[in-house]
């Protein structure tokens, strides 16, 4: 029978310490001093450091918020500068280029002016040479012409007057 009122024993014993009603006081005095001493380290050692590392932290994030914003303008201003640099760029270029078209067209104007002088004084020389051949052509048909007349006269039978023949020709030829 002493195994039967161990196991009445047993029976009687709560089984988990933590729910025996005898026990709760001091189980809430301890709850209460561990609470209080996590409370006090939470709150003077680990809460200040967390706190600093977020100060830290955003200080940080709003400095490089300044910094960004601080380089963004300094982009927008140097991208200002690039596109005033590329409109001065290219009204030098258009200037350039319009100098360059003028100069060239007057040196054209000028050779053309000089091309047309030369072919001018060509046509000229060549005008010249023309009429001076057309006089020898023509004092050299009246050469001939003279020439054939007095042949033709002593051909026929007729007395050769070369003065006579020279009016004649003369005559003939001018109209």
């Amino acid at each position: 029978m002493a195994t039967k009122t161990s196991t009445a024993t047993d029976a009687a014993t709560p089984g988990m310490p933590q729910l025996d009603f005898s026990t709760f006081g001091n189980q809430i005095f301890w709850l209460v001093v561990t609470l209080v001493v996590i409370y006090l380290i939470l709150s003077r050692v680990a809460l200040p450091r967390i706190a600093a590392v977020l100060a830290e932290r955003s200080g940080t994030i709003s400095n490089d918020v300044a910094a960004a914003e601080d380089l963004k303008a300094k982009a927008i201003a140097a991208e200002e500068a690039y596109n005033q640099a590329l409109t001065d760029a290219r009204a030098e270029a258009a200037k350039i280029v319009a100098m360059t078209k003028a100069d060239m067209k007057a040196e054209l104007d000028a050779a053309i002016a000089k091309a047309d002088a030369e072919i001018s004084q060509k046509a000229a020389e060549s005008e010249k040479v023309i009429n001076d051949i057309r006089a020898s052509a023509l004092e050299s048909v009246e050469e001939v012409a003279k020439s054939t007349a007095l042949a033709l006269v002593s051909a026929l039978g007729g007395k050769e007057d070369t003065d006579a023949v020279d009016v004649a020709v003369s005559t003939e030829i001018k109209g």
